[in-house]
């Protein structure tokens, strides 16, 4: 049976090359970086005076992205539109003292990074990567992406009770990768690491590693109305925002948009997984210190500043629950968000998301405008619910927030799972919301 032809697969198929070029929240932000260079936003330093000029910039700090386009009619109060989303994923990371290992099998020593699925790393061909710190103080990202690892299942023969009492894993004892035979041997996966990205070890004096699954991301059933790849939560709503930001810029600058009435922005944290406690993560201060300095910059005042914020709006976007058919029982009875069904509008009352009724306006009107499908989640009453940069967000600067995403299967596996169609359609809502 031939494939039938998608609405538009180009997007979804860059989508599968941003997501196997991001293995670490580092590449994903110099991925997109890369990505705005080219629609003509350059960077700008932190440790720089910053000018009024007009345009696209963005600052990276770590494995975070802060981009912002101002378009020539903005005033120093001009209300911002931003789109929030994070890099990092739950995975295994490399420890200080990596180098491990016993009974003659070598194994790197890592640490569980937020919340994952233990077992969906069992037995998985697992690359390495992330960034190298140097005396100079530079960093050089560093991407082994071929089978380097593995963590070992036990056999059922040593464990004849799996299938009953369920698949026990200590973090500690049963999560450390093997790779390789011979003696545990000091420094020994820094050099090797090292060589790999084209310096010597003696150069490196830090790291931050993590492991990750080395297959492709593919389209998936009968008609590939499915994609599987890793690290959808959150780099599917980083490539979309990244998307969005983009074609908002170039056609404004091209003179097409009719003049924005707002200052699009596009904040990428890190840390989400763990808290967002971190210079990097949303409950750090670099946003508000963005946005702050690009209304000083364009000339502001406190006054303007405090103008600006009450009149700027978020939106939230992270991946949600599509109803796993499964275990439907544990989905609200009256709210099923499905695979291609559009993104979804997320909402708790108890603040885990940040919606209320006048930001779901924002995000229906968005929708309405893109000619985008649109949906409902709320989680069932008796199963707790999780949460987003949303809340931390609207809290912490007092930006009117909405959480949205795309609903996908097996969040926080190393392989997730989504609707083909639905990253294009948030990439558009993304567009028309960033418009204003």
């Amino acid at each position: 049976m031939s494939t039938p032809a998608r609405f538009d697969r180009g997007h979804t198929d860059d989508l599968m090359t941003f997501l196997a070029a991001g293995p670490s929240p580092y590449h994903a932000v110099a991925n997109a970086a890369e990505r705005l260079e080219k629609a003509g936003f350059r960077q700008v330093a932190e440790t720089d005076a910053w000018d009024a000029s007009t345009g696209g910039k963005y600052v990276l700090r770590g494995g975070a992205i802060i981009a912002w386009y101002v378009p020539e009619n903005a005033r120093p109060h001009t209300p911002f539109r931003i789109v929030g989303a994070h890099t990092d994923s739950p995975n295994l990371r490399v420890k200080p003292l990596p180098d491990s290992g016993s009974d003659g099998w070598r194994q790197v020593a890592v640490e569980v990074y937020g919340g994952t699925l233990l077992n969906t790393w069992l037995d998985r061909d697992l690359g390495l990567a992330g960034r190298l710190t140097l005396r100079d103080g530079s960093h050089r990202l560093v991407n082994v992406d071929r089978p380097l690892l593995r963590v070992p299942q036990l056999a059922i023969h040593l464990d004849r009770s799996v299938h009953t009492d369920g698949l026990k894993l200590d973090k500690q004892r049963h999560m450390q990768p093997i790779w390789g035979l011979g003696d545990v041997e000091e420094g020994d996966l820094i050099r090797f690491v090292a060589e790999e990205a084209g310096v010597t070890a003696d150069e490196v004096t830090g790291w931050d590693l993590m492991v990750h699954a080395i297959e492709a991301p593919a389209y998936l059933g009968r008609d590939q109305e499915l994609l599987a790849g890793p690290r959808m939560d959150n780099l599917l709503s980083v490539h979309a925002a990244t998307a969005a930001l983009a074609a908002v810029a170039t056609a404004d600058s091209a003179g097409s948009g009719g003049g924005l009435p707002c200052i699009p922005v596009l904040a990428a944290f890190d840390h989400e997984e763990n808290g967002s406690q971190s210079d990097t993560g949303a409950d750090g201060p670099l946003l508000g210190t963005v946005l702050e300095r690009s209304v000083f910059a364009r000339g502001g005042s406190y006054e303007d500043k405090a103008r600006a914020f009450p009149g700027a709006v978020c939106l939230s976007s992270d991946t949600g629950h599509a109803v796993h058919p499964n275990y439907s029982e544990r989905h609200d009875p009256t709210h099923h968000p499905r695979a291609n069904g559009g993104p979804i509008l997320k909402v708790n009352v108890n603040m885990r998301y940040a919606t209320d009724g006048s930001g779901r306006a924002v995000f229906a009107e968005a929708c309405e405008k893109s000619g985008v499908p649109m949906q409902n989640f709320v989680s069932n009453n008796s199963m707790p619910c999780g949460t987003t940069i949303g809340p931390i967000t609207a809290a912490r600067h007092g930006i009117r927030t909405v959480d949205i995403g795309v609903a996908i299967l097996s969040m926080h596996s190393a392989r997730e799972l989504c609707g083909a169609d639905d990253p294009y359609h948030l990439a558009n809502a993304l567009t028309a919301f960033l418009e204003g």
